[in-house]
């Protein structure tokens, strides 16, 4: 103990100029927007860096499960491809092409995840250099994840839809009654969605997907399952919690959607 005082007594005066240069440097930035703009680029460089090199290990001691997913998702992939050929088929049509859909998907993998705030997000290894924007959707093979935020170079920010600012348009897959998606803060795999009208027919079990209207999530991208709802007398609208069929707090691959359509949508309104 006597040995540290006698440290402090010593470097006293370096030790109170380093001080002050530290609480100096902070009412800089906090007072000119672009010091505080360039610092928050460093930060996001400097932590996307650290996230990465640590879900890098993690990456290698998961491959047997990552790669349990990948077959699982080609088989859905192929189930749904041999159904929609089928429908083409009925209806008398010629096959579709891929370069014929309005969406365009990339690959990421999340580096950083949080779900136990109440304004959650998700860093995703892929940024501006990879042509990633603001307000891309962010889904898994099982559903919705979230909208990209922000963007740095190399890593993406995305505002999970377990975050109170975030508000996603759904609906009841056996009907197209529509509602929105929030998230009360409470249980990372329950979800909230509200304004479904009373005339609506809900049900334990029933399937909420995406409801297509908006620019960024195409239509009938997984939700969830409904596990319970309410509506109180008086009321016009359900309240409904929904299983999700992501699991929140184990995020692995995700793909982001861009609406390549959006643009020119976006100018005539």
């Amino acid at each position: 103990m006597q040995q540290i005082i006698n440290f402090l007594i010593s470097y006293k005066n370096t030790l109170l100029f380093l001080l002050l240069f530290c609480i100096s440097l902070i009412f800089t930035i906090e007072s000119h927007s672009y010091h505080k703009s360039k610092f928050v680029s460093s930060a996001n460089w400097l932590t996307g860096g650290i996230y990465n090199t640590l879900s890098g290990v993690d990456q290698y001691f998961r491959l047997k499960e990552d790669n349990k997913l990948l077959v699982e998702e080609n088989l859905v992939l192929r189930k749904q491809l041999l159904e929609a050929q089928a429908t083409l088929q009925e209806k008398g049509l010629q096959t579709f092409r891929i370069a014929d859909s309005i969406y365009e998907l990339k690959a990421g993998r999340v580096v950083a995840n949080r779900y136990s705030h109440l304004d959650n997000y998700v860093l995703v290894n892929k940024g501006k250099k990879d042509s990633i924007q603001v307000d891309f959707g962010v889904i898994t093979q099982k559903g919705i994840v979230g909208i990209v935020e922000q963007t740095a170079q190399k890593h993406s920010r995305v505002i999970s839809i377990l975050n109170s600012q975030i508000a996603v348009n759904v609906k009841l897959k056996k009907s197209n009654h529509f509602g929105t998606l929030t998230w009360d803060g409470k249980n990372p795999q329950i979800i909230q969605v509200e304004d479904i009208p009373r005339l609506a027919e809900v049900k334990k079990g029933d399937t909420i997907t995406t409801e297509g209207r908006s620019l960024i999530f195409p239509p009938n991208i997984p939700v969830g399952k409904v596990v319970s709802f309410d509506l109180e007398p008086g009321k016009n609208y359900y309240t409904i919690n929904v299983h999700l069929f992501n699991d929140m707090t184990n995020l692995n691959y995700v793909y982001f959607i861009n609406n390549k359509q959006k643009t020119d949508l976006q100018s005539l309104e």
